[in-house]
């Protein structure tokens, strides 16, 4: 898991339609923490530490906290709205995580040892059908990817979820 990233936030006090976009055309970007059985707080972040955060990658599988008026809440992205032209963001949802809670999300998929591989130097080919893996993953400790070593495989053979290491806490949603 990465180190968290400390998001600065304003309350936002109107709320519709009219109310968003005025916060946009203010440099704003609309946004919604819900979950843990609290009330949705609705907040605006500036345009430009959200445009950062997306050019960094991985936005939507990290875990972020964000600061409004003193107050911190652990956050995790899970809906970014961008505009259908000029790929501005238009608004974000937030879900709030509280200690101990499990999130289910999509992890990337990272194979290594290509280049030493049995069946690749044989003349095969790796066929990837899966680029991410949907897992049940502890919401403090998200992973940014699964490594998969394929340095031992041949022609014909396949890699099975089954047969990944996860770490710990982390159960995939599939099971073949």
């Amino acid at each position: 898991m990465a180190d968290v990233i400390t998001i600065e936030a304003d309350v936002r006090e109107r709320l519709g339609k009219g109310a968003s976009r005025a916060t946009r055309r203010a440099g704003f970007v609309p946004a919604v923490i819900y979950g843990d059985k609290k009330d949705p707080e609705s907040v605006q972040i500036k345009m430009n530490a959200v445009v950062r955060l997306l050019n960094r990658g991985g936005f939507m599988s990290q875990t972020y906290e964000i600061s409004v008026g003193g107050k911190t809440t652990t956050v995790l992205p899970r809906d970014l709205q961008l505009h259908p032209v000029s790929d501005v963001p238009m608004h974000i949802d937030f879900l709030r995580l509280g200690k101990g809670s499990t999130v289910t999300m999509a992890v990337p998929i990272h194979v290594i040892g290509e280049e030493e591989s049995i069946g690749l130097k044989r003349g095969g080919v790796i066929n990837h059908t899966r680029h991410d893996i949907e897992l049940n993953v502890p919401g403090d400790a998200i992973p940014e990817s699964i490594v998969v070593d394929v340095t031992n495989i041949d022609i014909g053979d396949a890699v099975k979820i089954s047969e990944i290491a996860l770490p710990e806490g982390v159960v995939p949603t599939i099971r073949s």
